[in-house]
């Protein structure tokens, strides 16, 4: 990665150099924008909610959702990927549920923050 270069001085360049070490590494970052590129669809969104109440399989989510169990499956391959979902097999069907409480948490301050 190339370090881009600013067109000005910081108007108080102790402060900037007080940040600095705080930021997280780039790679981090970019990662932390993957996140919230996976989190900023509604259909994705939607079934994180209904996850946060109940583990529930693709059927059951496509029809409280009323979209079909491909596209519900699609979405929640994205979300396995990106860690917010986990799948357990439990007979003939595969049961979602939230991967942990933080998926949780992170849904309930956004829903608090849009709710103000």
């Amino acid at each position: 990665m190339t370090t881009k270069q600013t067109d000005c001085e910081a108007a108080n360049q102790k402060l900037v150099d007080k940040i600095r070490p705080k930021m997280p590494h780039m790679k981090l970052l970019y990662e932390l924008s993957d996140f919230f590129k996976v989190m900023g669809d509604s259909t994705r969104i939607q079934l994180l909610w209904a996850l946060e109440e109940s583990e529930m399989c693709v059927s059951d989510l496509a029809v409280l959702l009323n979209m079909t169990k491909s596209a519900v499956s699609h979405q929640l391959k994205v979300l396995r990927t990106a860690k917010l979902v986990r799948a357990q097999k439990k007979g003939k069907n595969v049961y979602y549920a939230l991967d942990d409480e933080h998926v949780k948490i992170i849904l309930e301050k956004a829903l608090e923050h849009v709710s103000e």
